[in-house]
Parts: C-alpha cells; structure tokens; sequence
C-alpha cells in the first residue's frame, strides 16, 4: 500500500475513533436524564409518577391500601426532619395529602433538596403525586421549622396489574441532602413557616 492510501485510512480511523469518543461522552451526559425520564415512565426503582390534578372518580374502589411515611438526613445535613404521622389509611385513588416537618438545627441558613422513593417498587408506577415539596430546594433560616405538605393519590390501575393488586401497604420514603450551590427559588408557597423557639 503506498503512503497517500495509508494515511487516507490512518485519517479515517482518527477520525472515527475522535467520533466514537465524541459520542461517548455525549452518552455520558445524557444516561442521568434519561435514566430519570425512563424511571419517571415506568415508576422503575420505586420512582413515583406525577400528575397535574387527580382523577375526579376518586376513591370509588371500594378498597383502601396503608401508606406509610419514612423520612431519612443525609450526613452534612444538620436539619430534623419527621412525618407528622407515620402512616395512614386512604381509598384508592382518592387525593390526600401528607405533612412532614423539618426544622433547620444550624446556625445559618441551610438549603436541602429531598430524594424520594416507594416501596414495593412496583407501587412506584401507581402513586402518583400532584404537588411536593421535593419538586424543589428548601431553604431554612437558622431556628427555622417548616411543614412541608405531599398532594397524592393511588392509581385505580393498580387494581388491573396483576402484580401490584396484592400491594396492600406502600411506603412512601424521603431522604434530605444538603445542596451546594443553592438556587435563586427557596421553600415552595405550599409550605407553612413557623418558628422554632
């Protein structure tokens, strides 16, 4: 092989090998939001589903399902953070809503962001939640305590997966993490602001 047709090869294998390390990291950073979209689909690892309202025939199942509430702080987070019941009972596919309580034990003002999962993870697909205060960052003054309201209801389609009938109790879970680089928008409007005294 002469020399013109070997670095005409030698520049196509460059190049391709510049384009598959283009589209690797490109992949890369795009695995976390599609990860995310995929687990918000298919409520995968207990991911819940959202919705903007609940369904106007609510709670005319005729059977209930135990929701329990789980509230974990992640280390470098210097809050209490609690339910204000530890579970409750609720027609399927009625709306209720759920307070946990969080109170900033530091000094200065602390900005958390909450990770939330259920249990059985095939609940995930099914618990649906209209509005969170896990949607966004919380930010508390120093002293401060917040309860912090979850708008949600159980999917009547639960009933029609033959897997997920049987549920008969979900745990709805949330874990606070303090975040860095906190942004602009603090503590939702749904949020009820006391101080800790």
């Amino acid at each position: 092989m002469s020399a013109a047709p070997l670095q005409a090869a030698n520049r196509r294998v460059g190049a391709l090998a510049a384009l598959m390390a283009v589209v690797m990291v490109g992949l890369a950073y795009a695995a976390v939001p599609l990860y995310r979209m995929f687990c918000e689909a298919t409520g995968f690892g207990g991911t819940t589903q959202v919705a903007s309202t609940a369904p106007l025939n609510t709670g005319v199942t005729g059977r209930s399902i135990k929701i329990r509430f789980d509230s974990n702080i992640a280390p470098g987070l210097d809050w209490r953070f609690r339910p204000k019941a530890t579970e409750v009972s609720i027609p399927i596919g009625e709306k209720r809503l759920g307070f946990y309580t969080a109170s900033n034990r530091g000094s200065t003002p602390i900005t958390g962001r909450a990770v939330y999962n259920v249990s059985p993870d095939i609940a995930g697909r099914y618990f649906i939640k209209i509005d969170c205060f896990c949607f966004t960052e919380q930010t508390l003054a120093a002293g401060e305590t917040v309860d912090m309201p979850v708008s949600y209801y159980i999917d009547p389609a639960i009933l029609d997966d033959p897997a997920a009938s049987k549920v008969d109790e979900i745990t709805l879970s949330y874990t606070f993490y303090p975040v860095d680089n906190p942004s602009p928008v603090t503590l939702s409007g749904a949020a009820k602001r006391t101080n800790a005294g």
